[in-house]
């Protein structure tokens, strides 16, 4: 029970310390240290990473969201065309789905061409696939239950006649 209540914790904000965390639960740091390196070995920890709004950032890059049906692979159903993909260094995430398409694949790339012929060239002759469908992102508002939008508060005075 005590992993699962760490893992929110870390999820929330990696940056809390075995000693923040330990003080939250209850627990002694050598408990909240032994039970982190268990999800870690066990591989249910992957790594600790920080969410950046690259859209405030003047690096640019462009975001596609790619759908792919594919035909399952004897014996390996769906694994080895996703292994395929999620290789490339330009794929940042390959998630397989329920409905009318079968991966659900981001890719990031420096220009829209540069995606297009990513697809065009890498993924769309792969042996499998049957279709993908280009989508690319232009604003993001919610990621990792993080809102990256800031509202803009209006300081008028509302005038009621």
């Amino acid at each position: 029970m005590m992993k699962n209540e760490i893992l929110k914790i870390l999820e929330k904000d990696s940056r809390y310390t075995i000693e923040q965390i330990a003080t939250m639960l209850g627990a002694t740091e050598e408990e909240v240290a032994a039970a982190i390196k268990e999800l870690e070995e066990e591989k249910i920890i992957l790594g600790y990473r920080t969410l950046i709004n690259w859209e405030r950032t003047d690096k640019g890059d462009i975001t596609a969201i790619i759908t792919i049906s594919i035909t399952p692979q004897r014996g390996d159903g769906y694994d080895k065309v996703a292994e395929r993909i999620y290789k490339y260094p330009q794929v940042k995430a390959v998630t397989l789905m329920s409905g009318s398409f079968d991966l659900l694949v981001s890719v990031e790339g420096k220009t829209l061409q540069e995606v297009a012929m990513f697809v065009s060239e890498k993924l769309a002759p792969m042996e499998g696939v049957i279709s993908t469908n280009t989508h690319f992102t232009l604003k993001t508002y919610k990621k990792e239950n993080v809102i990256f939008t800031d509202k803009e508060v209006d300081s008028r005075e509302v005038i009621t006649l």
